[in-house]
């Protein structure tokens, strides 16, 4: 079966063997990009904001609030949101410069780090201590943010990884590799946040 996604070419769906119908190590061109380090870095910051008081959100519910909010932006516009490039790690994906740019926002006196525990487990926790930019910033954009973190901050830990580990473009990645955007446009209906248009049969 073949299904068109927006402005790309029909895909053949067929074509993705294995587990659930797909390759879980399937080639993929990677997609060319420029990484916009202060746009992450207010995304990042209005994140830690906007959810630092809810318990559960810890450092790796902020890795894949992260990798969602930028995955499902690409499958929805086509474009990148910041271009960070992400990792397919063993507990789900992380965005490479995470943990350099939390340090900036420390380092600035807008965030704090600290640990603390929640279900029995040390889990490692940010708050804001300023109001965050958000400069570079569409309405769109915000929207979109907002959006995701009404859809993925009252998980916990646990819960998203698990999520992140049926999503296409982490099962389709080799480990510790560069997780490809174009990706999206593959996974099935349990984490597609966009309908497309079944082609018409001749």
């Amino acid at each position: 079966m073949q299904v068109c996604k927006g402005e790309h070419t029909c895909r053949d769906s067929g074509s993705l063997k294995g587990k659930q119908g797909r390759s879980r190590f399937m080639a993929a061109p990677a997609t060319k990009n420029s990484f916009n380090r202060e746009k992450f870095k207010q995304i990042l910051h209005y994140v830690i904001n906007s959810s630092c008081h809810a318990p559960n959100v810890g450092k790796t519910v902020l890795y894949k609030i992260m990798y969602f909010a930028e995955f499902d932006y690409y499958e929805l516009r086509e474009r990148k949101l910041t271009g960070e490039r992400y990792l397919r790690l063993e507990h789900g994906p992380a965005p490479s410069h995470f943990d350099d740019i939390l340090i900036e926002l420390e380092r600035e006196g807008k965030v704090s780090q600290f640990e603390a525990s929640f279900h029995g487990y040390t889990q490692k926790r940010c708050i804001s201590n300023k109001e965050p930019e958000i400069t570079l910033l569409s309405a769109e954009e915000l929207k979109h943010i907002d959006s995701t973190l009404a859809k993925y901050s009252n998980m916990t830990a646990t819960q998203v990884s698990a999520l992140s580990h049926i999503d296409l473009p982490w099962m389709a990645t080799e480990p510790n590799g560069e997780i490809d955007y174009e990706l999206v446009f593959y996974r099935d209906p349990q984490t597609s946040v966009r309908e497309y248009e079944q082609p018409i049969s001749p």
